[in-house]
């Protein structure tokens, strides 16, 4: 049987977040562990990596492992995919658009990428 596992990469850096305009609200440290200061909390987050695959046929795929790419979607999709994933076994390799539109029936919505 194939298996699936998101595998997260990203976004890191709050550069990220500023060069696509991410909302934020400023919000204050406490304090605690030196000088309060005032910083941006973001109010959407975001995730992105690659589905890796095992199971495969190991004379057509190095190690019997393979991956897809996975764009930048919001963490609460990346979070509900990766559970979804986990669960997921199938006889063959399963297409990346065929896991995506199976994923996004059963989660009852889109995946939120952004498209920026």
């Amino acid at each position: 049987m194939i298996t699936y596992s998101t595998n997260w990469m990203g976004p890191v850096s709050t550069r990220w977040y500023e060069d696509n305009n991410i909302p934020y609200v400023l919000k204050m440290s406490s304090g605690m562990f030196g000088p309060v200061e005032e910083y941006k909390s973001y109010t959407e987050n975001y995730s992105c990596g690659r589905i890796d695959i095992y199971g495969l046929d190991t004379e057509e795929y190095w190690g019997g492992k393979s991956e897809y790419s996975l764009g930048v979607m919001r963490t609460e999709d990346w979070n509900a995919f990766g559970d979804w994933l986990d669960e997921l076994e199938t006889p063959s390799l399963c297409p990346y658009i065929e896991l995506i539109s199976n994923f996004e029936k059963d989660y009852n919505q889109p995946i939120r990428w952004i498209d920026k």
